[in-house]
């Protein structure tokens, strides 16, 4: 039909509104049609702008359906109609957001959305056509329904546009809607949307613009609000500096967590720990995130690599006590610290070590925290030099903020130092260990008075104190303390107190656990302390374990199997979080917990058997290998994905073993998962049965090796099912292709088995050794050096199986024999030639 004269004219004044949709319903296939030629496509694009005016809302609908469609198509005809789209197409989007019907808004609303998400709309077009619409629905004076939607519009918009453009045409108005008074709903929307304009604007004008508006909203007088906030802190601590992280956010998501609207606090709690997370500094964890989002530590090892080809995303972390030294990145330790870092215990940092190695940059590990060092008596003799001295020092170790002091076990304890460890220790009086180390501390606060106060024959008494003399002070009232002057407050530090994230925030994180808390707040409360463990872990690094390893008992032995199973889940990043000491001390029994646990709870640890093994030594390694056997039972028989991950898992895990072990242990359940009942477990297994003879011919093992093929001979090649036969065929097939043996020892070994299936009466077991033949060893027969019969032996193979396989070529029977006879013959030859 032509498109010229009078033709767009009927299809535009059809009475019937039906047929009009069917019209917008269709343009897409008219434009197909008729785009090679210039008129015709600029008279359907008329009538589209035609249509987009019509009277009604189901045509303005229908239409505005098709024209991602349209779009697209015109994108990729983009060199013929270059400005079609920002003519034609994107005022009718722009007016329809504007639209009296409510359908036609919210249909033109999504196109936009689907359009910015394509990168189909000019940056030109976005700023001087849909920005300044947006920014004119969202005045004072706009219509609220039309006020609420161009709020939503904007927000999603924002992160599909650049930084220059949201700060010079959306921020402001941003800010303005923000602080709405009339309309909840646009704070609303804007609360949840509130992570997104910080992550594009950038830190500055996060801290100077909307830090102010985020206050108004965490403290709005309607819940819902607040509750989007919660939801959304952790993306805006992220576009904050640490200093402001720390002096106002923290005290804001407090007064969340504390919020009387349950469900405020409830979100609150869900993002406490992704909170907590964002405090993280890789100079002191010690590891780090990679561009696959995986977690590695900033070190490298070589113990236990895998191998390059297989695992590539996981890096080893594991550091050996003797390559401590060697390693750059480590500090030199004295070998009296060296000697001690076997017991897999741990003690309070140096204060020295720890300012020293974040002044450089290195983390710390295994043994930059052990036992601390012998005090140094050049502390105890500047103190008898002069008072001023002494002050400056203790002005230096008192914090700003509400955190634990640097108390160094080596020098003395001033009373300020004393004091403020009775100041952090009030909020635990509860606890009876807190009472009783605060009643110690107060005597001790009353000694440090007094001695301030001595005369000269005092500071003799000082004097002889660093002899390992006693302090004569003793009274009724106050108990009977070793001097001041070597009194170590670290010794009565409570267990999780730290100084890298407020302590208000982790004794919430803490309570967490309490059954009190899911009764008030959540009942899932505990498997979200769970899920985000691993993050508070690697914020508080792994000087700071005591603090959660509690909790994280707790949790291993919830009641809530799904509190376990995301334990499970994470439990090999928490590994690499730990280092190798503190797992195998640490992790490792509740490891072997987890595998004794329900299904749901071993799959998480099975999914990352490999990453977690690699991280321990070769001899705690090994004692896994007597478990693996455990893998194949299951509470439910069917559940055959078990089975399934453990196959491919123990693909990994070959490289961890020796090949004596792989030989003894690996082997034995690669092939009773060859024999599995579901058809996707037999064929992993295959697989894991090609990766163990590679291992063995890798390792020089030639007489297991060569046991090994005779059992797989016997066992797939001769087995009485059609089944196990396909199956020697693949094996065949891909140990040609992974290159596991020398094709010589292949020729002999395998090659006259495999050449004896070409007359299997199962036709799958046929097609299967005539693609082997053809797609693997037919390439080879070059590298073959046995015999020239191999390549003759090879090529009637060939045939016969052409000749076998295909019912199309109709060959007398006589002749499928006759070659079939001189097959099997010249097999013979070639085996007793080898």
């Amino acid at each position: 039909m032509p498109l010229k004269g009078n033709w767009p004219k009927p299809c535009f004044f059809f009475f019937n509104s039906f047929f009009r949709q069917i019209v917008a319903r269709g343009l897409l296939d008219v434009l197909r049609e008729f785009s090679d030629n210039e008129n015709d496509f600029i008279s359907v694009m008329e009538t589209v702008v035609r249509m987009s005016e019509d009277a009604e809302p189901t045509v303005r609908a229908e239409l505005m359906e098709q024209v991602p469609n349209i779009a697209m198509f015109l994108h990729e005809n983009r060199p013929n109609f270059p400005a079609a789209f920002s003519r034609y197409l994107v005022p009718i989007v722009v007016r329809y957001l504007t639209d009296p019907n409510n359908q036609v808004r919210k249909t033109s609303q999504a196109a936009l959305l689907v359009l910015l998400e394509q990168g189909l709309i000019c940056k030109a077009d976005m700023e001087g056509k849909i920005c300044p619409v947006l920014l004119e629905l969202t005045e004072p004076s706009s219509d609220d329904d039309y006020k609420i939607e161009a709020v939503a519009i904007m927000c999603k918009l924002v992160t599909m546009l650049n930084k220059d453009t949201v700060e010079l045409l959306l921020l402001l108005r941003f800010c303005e809607l923000c602080s709405d008074a009339r309309l909840f709903q646009v704070r609303k929307v804007c609360a949840a949307n509130f992570g997104e304009f910080c992550s594009i604007v950038g830190q500055d004008a996060t801290e100077k613009l909307l830090m102010p508006k985020f206050f108004d909203l965490c403290s709005d007088s309607l819940w819902g609000i607040r509750k989007a906030c919660a939801e959304c802190f952790m993306v805006v601590s992220n576009c904050t500096s640490p200093e402001v992280r720390r002096t106002k956010l923290s005290p804001l998501f407090i007064n969340l967590i504390s919020d009387q609207s349950r469900w405020v606090r409830q979100a609150a709690f869900q993002s406490l720990g992704r909170f907590i997370s964002t405090f993280a500094n890789p100079s002191s964890t010690g590891v780090r995130f990679q561009e696959d989002e995986t977690l590695h530590g900033i070190t490298k090892s070589t113990e236990n690599s895998a191998s390059p080809g297989k695992s590539k995303k996981f890096s080893d972390t594991v550091i050996k006590p003797s390559q401590a030294s060697e390693d750059p990145n480590h500090s030199r330790v004295p070998s009296s610290v060296k000697s001690h870092t076997t017991d897999g215990k741990l003690g309070q940092p140096d204060s020295l070590t720890t300012t020293q190695d974040q002044q450089t940059g290195d983390f710390f590990d295994s043994f930059h925290y052990w036992r601390p060092l012998l005090p140094d008596i050049s502390q105890d003799l500047e103190l008898l030099q002069g008072e001023g001295k002494d002050e400056v020092q203790r002005q230096e170790m008192v914090k700003e903020e509400e955190t634990v002091p640097d108390l160094d076990s080596e020098g003395p304890a001033t009373s300020s130092q004393i004091q403020k460890v009775l100041e952090c220790l009030q909020p635990h009086l509860d606890d009876p260990d807190v009472q009783a180390q605060v009643q110690v501390l107060s005597a001790a606060l009353k000694a440090a008075q007094l001695e301030s106060h001595s005369d000269d024959t005092d500071q003799d008494v000082l004097v002889s104190e660093s002899g390992n003399t006693k302090n004569p002070i003793s009274t009724d009232n106050v108990l009977h303390i070793p001097h001041v002057s070597h009194f170590s407050l670290s010794s009565f530090l409570p267990s999780f107190l730290q100084n890298v994230i407020p302590q208000q925030l982790l004794d919430q994180y803490l309570s967490m656990t309490d059954p009190v808390r899911a009764q008030t707040v959540d009942t899932e409360i505990a498997k979200h302390c769970a899920f985000s463990l691993p993050g508070v872990a690697l914020t508080l690094g792994r000087q700071n374990w005591h603090c959660l390893k509690d909790t994280y008992e707790t949790l291993a032995t919830d009641v809530q199997w799904k509190v376990r199973r995301t334990l499970a889940f994470s439990i090999h990043e928490l590994a690499v979080i730990l280092g190798d000491q503190l797992t195998a001390a640490d992790l490792v029994p509740i490891f072997n917990g987890f595998l004794k646990d329900l299904d749901e709870v071993r799959i998480g640890v099975l999914k990352h058997l490999y990453d977690f093994l690699k991280l321990l030594h070769v001899e705690k390694r090994r004692e896994y290998l007597y478990q693996l056997q455990e893998f194949m039972v299951t509470d439910n028989s069917r559940n055959w994905r078990f089975r399934y991950e453990l196959a491919e898992q123990l693909i990994l895990i070959i490289d961890l073993y020796s090949h004596y072990d792989v030989y003894d242990y690996l082997r034995q359940i690669a092939l009773s998962l060859c024999s599995d009942k579901v058809s996707d477990v037999r064929w992993i297994s295959y697989k894991l049965v090609v990766e163990i003879l590679q291992k063995l011919y890798s390792c020089g093992a030639h007489d297991l090796s060569l046991n090994f093929i005779n059992e797989l001979v016997v066992r797939f090649c001769h087995c009485p099912k059609w089944v196990g036969r396909q199956a020697f065929a693949f094996i065949c097939q891909a140990i040609v292709e992974e290159d596991c043996m020398p094709m010589d020892q292949f020729a002999q070994h395998l090659l006259p088995c495999l050449l004896s299936l070409s007359s299997d009466p199962v036709p799958n077991v046929r097609v299967l050794v005539a693609k082997a033949l053809r797609h693997s060893v037919l390439e080879k027969r070059k590298t073959f050096s046995t015999s020239p019969l191999v390549h003759l032996v090879i090529i009637h193979a060939s045939c016969t199986l052409r000749l076998a396989i295909c019912p199309l070529h109709k060959v007398d029977i006589k002749h499928t024999e006759f070659f079939l006879n001189i097959l099997m013959t010249v097999c013979s030859a070639v085996v007793n030639f080898t």
